[in-house]
């Protein structure tokens, strides 16, 4: 199996022309469909090109040998298999690896794989840096500068796993889990996110389970019920605050949308399937919201919802004024919520030696902005 390899990819999907060819990793398969329409090709060429794009990793359409010479050498003038290049690679001690991936407008993201004995989860970017400026995110440190294109999205996932793939000369599928806790808040764009969520859940793609891709945000209200329309995926909650004070300072787009709003929209995501349940994340800060009384307030604030909490200890990056909770503290928040009836679990800090725990991606932003966070996500 050949090692994925990296051509341009168009700035933004505004940016494209008529001239410019169009990179197949972003069109789900309906898209794909209509893209062939346009050449005069039949729909069924869909499922023909598909899976040579996601399952066998393949760039070049003349190594496509169903879909005959005369189509390959059309599709070489107007389209591209193009994925993001790799600048560097880092490996944690823990198995955990943190790829930083160049974009063709110099701009660059961050993308981590964690392997563990059940699963392998690959985290990934939505948006290079982010506007919501979380007090305790790296990423709203870098401030923000575009969205990502469904290609450069889906670019990251093709790239690990074919790149996985041929360093252990196995064609079976690595990747088991992706989940959209990279760069940006992935609700500020669903119209590439969305393309990217079946991409990955189609069978001729990825062939994920809705419970194995998990979309996180920081309460893009709005965009809960369209992400249930593109997918039921798994939905977690960047919460880390028991009442509305604490967030605002915390999580500013708290201001916009109070807690009471965002559960309200939570339970209604869940509310057709009786198993499903929000994950709700919690960085454990030290001194600021890890006390006794703090986590029995969460309890009182989530026993109305379906949930599972996942307690995160901080992970510190340059220029932070937060501090990690201590173990026992975490412990004691933990067993507080347990003791209320929460599903409750401490997440295991992977790969903080190379800054690719959670919180700690940072990537490259170019010209970077402070957006007003919009009212209805793009």
């Amino acid at each position: 199996m050949p090692t994925p390899t990296s051509a341009r990819v168009p700035d933004r999907e505004d940016d494209l022309t008529a001239t410019d060819p169009v990179n197949l990793l972003g069109l789900d398969r309906a898209a794909l469909g209509q893209f062939l329409a346009t050449m005069g090709e039949r729909a069924f060429r869909a499922q023909q090109i598909f899976p040579w794009l996601h399952q066998r990793g393949i760039t070049d359409f003349a190594a496509m040998t169903n879909i005959g010479k005369a189509l390959a050498a059309r599709l070489g003038d107007c389209a591209t298999i193009t994925g993001p290049e790799m600048v560097t690679e880092s490996l944690s001690e823990d198995g955990t690896r943190k790829w930083v991936m160049r974009l063709a407008d110099g701009n660059a993201i961050e993308t981590v794989f964690i392997p563990e004995a059940e699963r392998n989860t690959l985290c990934i970017s939505s948006q290079v840096g982010c506007a919501l400026d979380c007090a305790f995110c790296a990423t709203a440190q870098e401030g923000f500068n575009r969205n990502l294109t469904a290609a450069e999205i889906v670019g990251q996932v093709w790239f690990a796993e074919h790149r996985l793939r041929a360093e252990r000369n196995d064609s079976e599928r690595v990747i088991s889990n992706v989940v959209f806790m990279g760069m940006g808040e992935p609700l500020l764009n669903l119209k590439e996110v969305g393309p990217a969520i079946r991409i990955l859940l189609d069978d001729l793609g990825y062939g994920l389970s809705r419970r194995r891709v998990t979309v996180s945000t920081a309460g893009v209200v709005p965009a809960f019920d369209r992400l249930y329309e593109v997918a039921p995926v798994s939905l977690a909650v960047s919460l880390h605050a028991p009442d509305d004070a604490l967030r605002d300072k915390l999580v500013p787009l708290n201001k916009k949308y109070k807690i009471a709003e965002l559960l309200q929209a939570c339970r209604r995501y869940v509310a057709k399937d009786a198993r499903r349940r929000v994950t709700f994340e919690y960085a454990m800060l030290a001194g600021v919201n890890d006390a006794p009384e703090q986590a029995h307030a969460l309890a009182r604030l989530l026993r109305a919802v379906p949930a599972k909490v996942n307690l995160i200890p901080f992970n510190p990056f340059p220029g932070t004024r937060f501090e990690r909770s201590p173990d026992d503290v975490i412990d004691r928040f933990r067993d507080i919520l347990l003791a209320a009836g929460l599903v409750t679990v401490t997440r295991r800090t992977r790969g903080d030696s190379i800054r690719a725990a959670c919180g700690q991606l940072a990537g490259v932003v170019k010209e970077r902005t402070r957006r007003v966070v919009p009212i209805h996500a793009s």
